[in-house]
């Protein structure tokens, strides 16, 4: 007779302040654990809950209906009692009292550091409950060590080692969001707002804030103002009301200091503005409204895919080390825990310490090239640079569908070609103005107002010049001696800039750089990952589905949600993820009569054996021609004979719409920035060739143009890797309930 495997009993809790996506995580996590037959507690209130036995049994209804909510479910708070050996004791005491051994965490670095220390001490606590008579020798045999995974939950994005933590990008659509309502009363009234938000020794929130909101200036801690800024920045900003600023907002990290360390309060940033500039300004301090609200569709993505990745890492056999999960470069992995809670620390006692260059490093490249943009975004003009027969000119373009974001580029764009003393040209309406010659000279305060404005201010189309319109293109690219070319969109973008270096070789005037930019919602272009607009429909998808799943009436309904992505599956899968979806119809994995058959099957036993309210469904538009939305709606609504309604809505171009997230702002300028500084390596170095950017988690790369076609499927339209792809298991483990 075979000896069978001890069954993992795990714990979960959330410590700390809050943060969104906490409860993504808590339900990805006690539903993996479910799937691979482990048993799952949540400890309620944090170290609080510990110490007080508040520790109860997890079934796969208990996270039902969380991944939307903000905070968490199973609350959070701190304990001091915990940080003293007597209450560790207890909590040790506790956790043996359920059998757990294995213990997932979420929270900031402080209750991360808690639970390793936790760890470390535990065979000490196991032998002191023992000597006392609190445990039993077997149970002393059986719970030698105590397995700690941990998941970031910072609002601060504070964490070392990872590129992004647990609810950052939720609290930036919270700021982003006051700061757009703020500029409209700003602009009305020719104010100054300055603004506070989180970020006590992390500037992530106030400077990725300033750049998607286009904001004055920004005070962080890892980069101090240099000696003298009161008077530089009420010139700064007496200077751009001068040349037709009608607001400007000042963004201030409640961190911020000044070069010997002093705080930078916004108290004093209004007093110093008012005395300099004398104008009254007006203070608004964020506070806890930056951890409040729905979360992101990011936060609730990354925090489904760390809850699993948490599960599997605390079920290795080799899981000895305390390790928390963590994003790099758009992958999520495993790392020491203990060494990341170090360079942490290590950054905040450089930032005292004054080696403010020492913090910068310790935050990575990514961040210097961030706030090197914001600080050229900022400026009130171009830095005065000559003009000389010798100029170089650069144009931008947009072409393809409009995507949100796209604005933020062609403004990071303009500045950044501006302030490195180029002559900058915007064609209007695509192709269409190349052949048309509509173009338009950009001034620094042209594009000033264009970050908050979906779609695009140059105007955008997919029309594709037929081999004769291309005279026409040269004529007009000979008269504005255009240079190089930045072309901001997607598929008919990079098409486009493909013909017109081939067609250099006819009109040598069409002999020069062009560099793609990759903006699509369908995020279906070769070299990056995440292309600008992906993001905003996204977030209108998630939005869309959570009322429509609100809108049940009636229990038992079956909620059918067609999406845009022509032949790319990431909208659906990503949608799907983050809204809970028990099934996702893409073309990467096809519809077939047979999964529609077993999908019938599951409904009808989940309606009405384990009592389901409502189901949902996510299907790409491409996903079949054949399995059309109505088809698979008249099935099942034939085939349900009444046992549950289905309900179908096909959301359409609303997708491309609206205002562009803080994430596709920011995508925008750093691509933006990234393709502008190709075009200037290419002209220094007399480089005619054409190519496209890619972005990779917090890396850049460039793709000459005639790789594109080795790159992707052409009759799909889409990359022949996609790194999402390796997700879509995911979704049905955490959506359909395990037999038992």
């Amino acid at each position: 007779m075979t000896k069978t495997a001890k069954k993992k009993i795990i714990g979960i809790m959330t410590s700390g302040g809050d943060a969104q996506g906490m409860n993504a995580a808590v339900r990805a996590a006690v539903r993996y654990a479910l799937v691979q037959n482990c048993e799952v507690y949540a400890i309620y209130e944090g170290y609080q809950g510990m110490l007080a036995n508040n520790i109860k049994p997890m079934h796969w209804e208990s996270v039902s209906s969380i991944i939307q909510l903000g905070g968490t479910a199973i609350g959070s708070a701190r304990s001091k009692e915990f940080r003293k050996f007597s209450g560790r004791l207890r909590a040790a005491e506790n956790l043996l009292k359920h059998a757990i051994d294995h213990l997932i965490i979420i929270g900031g670095d402080g209750s991360l550091s808690g639970a390793d220390e936790f760890a470390q001490e535990w065979p000490e606590l196991l032998a002191e409950l023992f000597k006392k008579g609190k445990i039993s020798a077997l149970k002393l045999k059986r719970h030698p060590r105590l397995r700690v995974v941990g998941m970031v939950g910072s609002i601060d994005n504070d964490m070392a080692n990872t590129d992004m933590t647990l609810g950052a990008d939720s609290a930036l659509h919270r700021i982003t969001e006051a700061i757009d309502a703020l500029s409209s009363t700003a602009q009305s009234h020719q104010r100054i707002f300055v603004v506070e938000v989180m970020g006590r020794n992390c500037g992530y929130l106030a400077s990725m804030s300033a750049i998607a909101t286009g904001a004055s200036y920004a005070f962080i801690p890892e980069s101090p103002p240099p000696k003298g800024w009161e008077k530089e920045l009420a010139g700064q900003l007496r200077f751009a009301h001068k040349t037709g600023r009608r607001d400007s907002i000042v963004v201030v990290a409640e961190g911020a200091r000044d070069m010997h360390g002093k705080p930078i309060s916004s108290a004093y940033v209004k007093e110093v503005l008012d005395k300099n500039l004398g104008v009254e300004c007006r203070i608004t301090i964020l506070g806890h409204v930056q951890r409040g609200g729905t979360p992101s569709a990011f936060d609730r993505y990354l925090g489904t895919v760390s809850g699993v990745a948490a599960v599997k890492e605390l079920l290795k056999t080799d899981c000895s080390e305390s390790k928390i999960i963590v994003m790099r470069n758009n992958r999520i992995k495993a790392v020491s825990l203990r060494e990341s809670v170090a360079v942490t620390h290590a950054i905040a006692d450089a930032i005292k310490a004054g080696d403010f260059q020492k913090a910068m490093q310790l935050r990575g490249s990514g961040w210097e090239i961030m706030n090197s943009i914001l600080e050229t975004l900022s400026l009130p003009s171009a830095p005065g640079k000559e003009q000389s027969p010798k100029q170089k000119t650069l144009a931008v373009i947009t072409c393809g569908w409009p995507a949100p974001g796209m604005n933020n580029a062609i403004r990071t764009a303009v500045r950044l070609g501006l302030a490195h003393g180029y002559r900058m040209l915007g064609i209007k309406q695509g192709a269409e103005g190349l052949i048309n010659n509509n173009v338009h000279e950009f001034s620094w305060m042209d594009v000033e107002e264009w970050v908050a404005v979906g779609g695009s201010q140059l105007e955008a189309n997919r029309i594709f010049p037929e081999d004769k319109e291309f005279e026409d293109v040269a004529k007009t690219i000979k008269k504005h001696k255009i240079d190089g070319l930045l072309m901001i969109g997607g598929w008919s973008a990079y098409k486009i800039a493909e013909k017109i270096d081939e067609m250099g070789e006819k009109y040598p005037v069409l002999d020069i750089p062009i560099v793609c930019v990759p903006a699509s919602i369908n995020n279906n272009l070769p070299g990056s990952e995440l292309a600008v607009g992906a993001d905003t429909a996204l977030n209108t998808i998630v939005e869309a589905v959570d009322k429509i799943k609100n809108s049940a009436d009636t229990s038992r309904r079956l909620f059918l949600v067609e999406v845009m992505g022509r032949y790319c599956g990431y909208l659906a899968l990503m949608s799907g993820l983050a809204t809970g979806a028990e099934h996702i119809y893409m073309h990467e994995i096809g519809i077939d009569l047979k999964s529609l058959q077993f999908q019938l099957k599951e409904l009808t036993k989940a309606f009405k054996k384990d009592g389901r309210g409502i189901a949902l469904f996510i299907r790409n538009e491409k996903a079949n021609d054949a399995y059309s939305i109505d088809f698979i709606s008249q099935l099942f609504t034939e085939e349900a004979q009444g046992l549950f309604d289905v309900r179908k809505t096909i959301l359409g171009p609303m997708q491309q719409g609206g205002k562009p997230t803080p994430f596709d702002r920011i995508q925008g300028s750093r691509l933006a920035h990234d393709g502008m500084r190709q075009l200037f390596k290419k002209l220094k170095n007399k480089d005619k060739s054409s190519a496209f950017i890619g972005f990779s988690g917090s890396k850049s790369s460039v793709h000459p143009i005639n790789e594109l076609c080795t790159m992707v499927s052409c009759s799909l339209q889409r990359p022949s890797y996609q790194w999402w792809e390796s997700l879509i298991e995911i979704s049905s483990e955490l959506a359909i309930k395990p037999q038992a």
